[in-house]
């Protein structure tokens, strides 16, 4: 069992930056796969980015180069840097994680979720 809780939402002027984190429990935490979705007011939850166990990352075109997402093993806790901030980023962005070792970008393959934090881009 793996429980997810994120921080470092906010208020953010477009072209400004921050950095969500999601610290999870559990002594496994290394072998899972984590990733983050998003979701818009009115709109799915779409995926933003994942890491693998090893540190394989896979980032969403939408977010390429903007968006950098990282892991640290020791600390049991997954970052997601987000640069350049647009106001179409704003969302509630939730942590995810999954036991087997290939990451995917499907909702349906996380079997564990954060109750999410909010990021707000003002233009």
């Amino acid at each position: 069992q793996v429980q997810l809780v994120e921080s470092g939402g906010g208020l953010v002027q477009a072209g400004g930056s921050l950095r969500l984190s999601c610290a999870a429990s559990g002594r496994t935490f290394s072998r899972y796969t984590m990733a983050w979705f998003r979701q818009a007011p009115g709109k799915e939850r779409e995926f933003v980015a994942a890491i693998s166990w090893s540190g394989i990352t896979y980032d969403a075109d939408s977010v390429k180069g903007r968006f950098t997402i990282s892991r640290d093993n020791a600390k049991n806790t997954v970052y997601l840097q987000m640069n350049s901030l647009q106001p179409e980023d704003t969302a509630v962005y939730s942590c995810a994680a999954r036991s087997n070792v290939v990451p995917s970008t499907m909702e349906k393959d996380y079997a564990y979720w954060g109750p999410g934090t909010q990021v707000t881009v003002s233009s």
